[in-house]
């Protein structure tokens, strides 16, 4: 069970990261929505970590 909600949260994230990637706003504010909504979820990333996770979620969107 407990696999189930992580994936649905994982893939909430996901998505989300997704959304606000594609919403027309600054990188700057895009990394701070990010960073704020994983927080949210409990997930606490360094703007390193978030630069890192913006870089590699974009590299797969233009695959």
């Amino acid at each position: 069970m407990k696999y189930i909600l992580y994936s649905f949260l994982g893939g909430a994230v996901v998505g989300a990261s997704i959304a606000i990637l594609f919403a027309p706003a600054k990188g700057e504010d895009t990394r701070k929505r990010i960073k704020d909504l994983l927080k949210k979820k409990g997930i606490d990333f360094t703007d390193d970590e978030v630069e890192r996770l913006v870089d590699q979620i974009s590299a797969q969107i233009e695959q």
